[in-house]
């Protein structure tokens, strides 16, 4: 499976975007997907994941109840939608898939190319 993520930009801080992830196979819907980010001078981070059928996500701390990941299977599309962006969640975010909902990076083996979002103060 490939992924493509799309959806990042500018927005000021206390604003929203929702990134979107498409796949190109309908096996999507058979894999767990997350999203992480990676910002300048900084490790990759963790930021979401959901299982398969949706029922399981998990969260970082620090975006919990700021972004909400969701899945669409028939569209083989994974969202993030984050509100209440702060300067420090600018970052390169990337999608992912695997086959168990974890929080670190080595636990997935398909990548897409990332897309920046960049919050102003």
């Amino acid at each position: 499976v490939q992924l493509q993520a799309s959806g990042g930009g500018l927005v000021q801080a206390g604003g929203s975007l929702r990134l979107s992830c498409s796949a190109s196979e309908r096996t999507f819907r058979n894999y767990v997907l997350a999203w992480f980010r990676q910002a300048p001078g900084k490790e990759r981070e963790f930021v979401a994941a959901i299982s398969w059928n949706g029922i399981i996500t998990d969260y970082a701390d620090s975006m919990k109840g700021r972004f909400t990941i969701s899945r669409d299977n028939p569209k083989n599309t994974v969202y993030l939608q984050m509100n209440s962006l702060k300067p420090d969640d600018t970052a390169v975010y990337y999608c992912a898939a695997g086959n168990v909902v974890a929080t670190t990076s080595s636990r997935y083996n398909v990548w897409g190319q990332g897309t920046l979002v960049t919050v102003s103060s």
